[in-house]
């Protein structure tokens, strides 16, 4: 009886959860521009979006930006980690007290406070504002993913590895790197995702002209979402849907040749 209550409870948690993204990518397939009526199968709004240049270019916006965000804030990060392990105590206690404020804070003070030091330092808002105001909120999530690995490795390896002729940077790529790298990887996919996902500080820090995918979506709710936005959003839930089969499929097989 507990079986059934707990399957049960777990089918009621995933229809809450992608019941709201499966309505949305039936009616992707609508024929019709509304969804009070299923008028007939179609790709109609697949071809649209596909055409509709603003679309476009507001998908390479968030994704370039995304990724370039997310690998300079892992790079940082990482480094920033490296340099942390070194600290004492209480000086690594200070700087993830500063690191967890950003992480703290809500998204819209971030956002105005980023684009009153662009403006207070005649920078003009453009792409590479937006570009440095999500290096700047991805950081802390990527320390957050790499310290924690930084902190479980035995330093006594690297010595050993020193002591038998390996240089330095030998050892590092060598030892530490295999050890921290699912830490990297972690953290430079959640820079990814959150860059990805933000609207606030897109929003305070983009210049005329310059848009995300959430700014476009914020912007044609004034005037009414259209069904191309319904395409968008299910052919971005199907590719990070896909990443994730991938993902877990790479880790099932490395696991397997582990074992």
């Amino acid at each position: 009886m507990r079986k059934i209550g707990s399957n049960i409870y777990l089918a009621l948690i995933v229809m809450f959860l992608y019941l709201p993204i499966l309505t949305l990518a039936v009616f992707s397939f609508n024929k019709a521009k509304t969804m009070a009526v299923w008028s007939g199968f179609s790709l109609r709004w697949y071809r649209a979006m596909l055409e509709n240049e603003q679309i476009i270019e507001a998908i390479r916006n968030t994704f370039s930006i995304a990724f370039v965000a997310a690998v300079v804030s892992t790079l940082i990060g990482t480094f920033a980690c490296l340099g942390m392990s070194k600290m004492r105590k209480k000086s690594q206690n200070l700087l993830m007290g500063l690191n967890n404020i950003p992480l703290l804070n809500a998204d819209i003070v971030i956002g105005i406070s980023l684009m009153m030091t662009f403006l207070a330092f005649k920078i003009d808002l453009s792409w590479t504002t937006v570009l440095l105001s999500h290096i700047t909120f991805c950081i802390p999530y990527v320390i957050l993913s790499v310290l924690p690995k930084i902190k479980q490795l035995s330093p006594s390896a690297y010595e050993a590895a020193l002591d038998l002729g390996a240089s330095p940077q030998y050892a590092f790529y060598k030892i530490v790197m295999p050890e921290i790298w699912p830490g990297i990887f972690s953290g430079f996919l959640l820079a990814f995702t959150m860059s990805v996902d933000d609207f606030v500080i897109t929003h305070f820090t983009r210049g005329a002209g310059i848009n995300t995918i959430s700014t476009l979506i914020y912007s044609q709710v004034k005037v009414g979402i259209k069904p191309t936005l319904f395409a968008l959003s299910t052919v971005i839930f199907l590719l990070v849907l896909v990443i994730l089969v991938i993902t877990n499929i790479l880790s099932g097989i490395k696991e397997g040749k582990g074992r």
